[in-house]
């Protein structure tokens, strides 16, 4: 079985090296782009790709929702067995396209979308089999844990970390999609769909953006309450619904996520049987994710294509779950929410009662209109 890649940036030409020096067949790259090492192997035409019946494998390494949503599309269509390294992809059209793959009698795999080189995925996948997953959690996005560890560690500010993770090619000129928690809310949809086998959308997970943590903020939660903080994806299941949010998090010193340091990823899942399993490494990388992405298509040329689509309808429910949060703001937060306050040069630092998800991503959207440098975590306790 022979293998297209489509896209030859850095998930693309790693995946490349990784399968051609390991043995396997990369008959065609697709890019727009020249790139002479490639030779007769490189095309811009897709369509070469797909006319060709000697190609059974399509990896797509594009990024974005088009065209590699028409190319994936296509590639099964053409009975072709996909993976994909684009969580954006694999979120926005996680049930189309496993209908399609399964229509096609092919497969789709997508482990490199959520953890970079963690076989975060495809452990998840085979913990379902045999167990009832209870919860995923993790720090999913190396870009955040470096700009928060590096406010710990040096007692830097948010700006001067984040201008530092640009430079070293961690966050985008544009730093959005970390920062406000884009990123992290599709990886935590894509690993909240698996674990709970069902369909979970980005719009379904509620986030907390991180961009106003300040040096305040990490004093107050260093000195005063003996925590760290880090940014995360959870999926939760309640009695008869699921919780997904994403949120700055004050943790223990203690924890396995408060020693996570730099821009390494650690995703957890719970089960009944097994509990915890954490799983640690690279986030993101050419290597690590294009070795993920090469793993897929191992597996598939080894005859694996066993493919997911047996989806439960589970009810989203944010309100169905209660938890603690620390608020520094300049606005005045109700009393019946508040468990403790302190006052510092005018400003309320709030730890509140336990309240719902739901309930208290809806204060805070009145919390910042009143004053919109505020910051708010969530504790795990």
């Amino acid at each position: 079985m022979k293998i297209a890649i489509l896209g030859y940036g850095i998930v693309g030409s790693g995946a490349y090296e990784v399968l051609t020096k390991h043995g396997l067949d990369v008959k065609r790259v697709l890019d727009i782009r020249p790139h002479d090492e490639l030779g007769e192997v490189l095309t811009s035409d897709y369509n070469v790709i797909l006319n060709d019946d000697e190609i059974g494998v399509v990896a797509e390494a594009i990024g974005g929702l088009e065209p590699a949503h028409t190319f994936v599309v296509k590639a099964l269509k053409a009975k072709k067995h996909v993976v994909s390294s684009n969580k954006h992809l694999i979120c926005e059209y996680y049930e189309e396209l496993h209908a399609l793959a399964k229509e096609n009698g092919v497969t789709i795999r997508f482990t490199s979308s959520v953890g970079g080189g963690i076989p975060w995925l495809y452990n998840l996948k085979r913990s379902i089999r045999i167990d009832e997953i209870t919860k995923v959690m993790g720090i999913m996005n190396g870009t955040t844990n470096f700009i928060l560890d590096s406010m710990i560690s040096n007692g830097s500010d948010f700006e001067s970390v984040l201008k530092e993770a640009q430079a070293l090619g961690y966050a985008e000129a544009n730093p959005s999609a970390d920062i406000d928690g884009l990123d992290v809310a599709r990886k935590t949809a894509i690993s909240s769909s698996i674990a709970f086998n069902t369909i979970i959308k980005e719009e379904n997970v509620s986030v907390f953006s991180m961009r106003n943590v300040s040096k305040a903020d990490i004093d107050y939660v260093t000195k005063r309450l003996g925590k760290t903080v880090r940014y995360m994806g959870f999926g939760v299941k309640n009695k008869d619904s699921v919780s997904v949010f994403v949120e700055p998090v004050l943790l223990c010193m203690s924890s396995l996520e408060a020693n996570v340091n730099k821009n390494f990823n650690l995703i957890s899942l719970f089960g009944n049987s097994v509990g915890r399993l954490s799983y640690f490494g690279q986030g993101a990388g050419k290597y690590p994710t294009g070795n993920a992405l090469a793993q897929d298509v191992c597996d598939i040329v080894n005859g694996d294509t066993k493919l997911i689509d047996d989806f439960k309808a589970v009810k989203i429910d944010n309100g169905a779950l209660k938890r603690k949060y620390y608020v520094r703001t300049l606005s005045c937060i109700d009393s019946k929410y508040v468990d403790k306050k302190d006052v510092i040069d005018g400003v309320n630092y709030v730890l509140t009662k336990a309240l719902e998800v739901s309930l208290m991503h809806e204060l805070a959207k009145s919390i910042k209109e009143s004053d919109p440098t505020s910051f708010i975590a969530g504790i795990e306790e």
